[in-house]
């Protein structure tokens, strides 16, 4: 067994939300295992902080960018930008996603908008725009962060669901497009995360019954997303594309 399979030394990854929760473990998981890295988010501040947890105590090259990924000209700068600073783009990781849930008869039209362009249309873009200099080198790694919201769902969660259900038949349609040229693109779909996102949008019964349903009876936490991210944007992963891979402790090995 070849023990370089994860390693990810001359490769370079960008890293949409990365500047905390499971973008930022994404983002110290591939400088540890030698990438250099972009991140960005909106908060030029948590942006500064997490480069110097990434960057600590490593040679990786850590950088960062500011954009709202519901602004279309930012996204398409934030390609430009990054390919400039680190030289090429081999691993996208497109992580940024909001989630506001509203019931079906309740959904306010600027908010559902404001979900399928960052969830969704500011992934395509961001992909569309990165692909073509990936091509070029006949390699390349897509991973979109989708959901366990996007093959379930729960109650008022139209729009994220919709949005992270999509993005995986966008993986899917992708990875036919570019296999030929040598890139594969993939879903990961977390379960319970400790991260800021389902913390401030559960009460403490709803964590509760998270974590009972799954197989380990706990949350994970966001290191835990790094291991299958790392292994889709590595040799590891080669010949996995087009598919959504459940990070989610076991919660769907549950039949009711």
């Amino acid at each position: 067994m070849n023990c370089n399979l994860f390693d990810l030394s001359g490769k370079s990854a960008l890293i949409t939300g990365g500047s905390r929760g499971l973008g930022l473990a994404m983002a110290r998981g591939f400088a540890e295992c030698g990438a250099d890295v972009m991140i960005c988010s909106r908060k030029e501040e948590e942006l500064k902080a997490a480069v110097a947890q990434i960057q600590d105590g490593l040679d990786s090259k850590v950088a960062y960018r500011i954009c709202d990924m519901a602004d279309r000209e930012a996204v398409d700068s934030l390609a430009k930008e990054t390919v400039m600073e680190l030289g090429k783009v081999d691993i996208l990781i497109n992580n940024a996603g909001i989630n506001v849930p509203q019931p079906i008869d309740e959904i306010e039209d600027e908010i559902w908008d404001t979900q399928i362009e960052v969830n969704l249309t500011g992934i395509m873009r961001l992909t569309r725009a990165l692909v073509p200099q990936m091509k070029e080198r006949k390699w390349g790694r897509v991973i979109h962060i989708s959901s366990v919201l996007g093959v379930g769902s729960k109650p008022a969660r139209n729009a994220y669901s919709a949005t992270k259900s999509a993005v995986i038949g966008l993986a899917k349609a992708s990875a036919l497009d570019l296999g030929p040229h040598g890139i594969t693109v993939n879903c990961l779909c977390p379960g319970p995360f400790l991260t800021d996102m389902p913390m401030g949008l559960l009460n403490e019964k709803q964590k509760q019954e998270f974590s009972d349903f799954t197989a380990l009876n706990r949350w994970a936490v966001p290191r835990e997303l790094a291991g299958p991210a790392i292994f889709l944007a590595s040799e590891a992963g080669s010949y996995v594309t087009g598919t959504a891979l459940l990070v989610d402790g076991g919660a769907f090995a549950r039949a009711l």
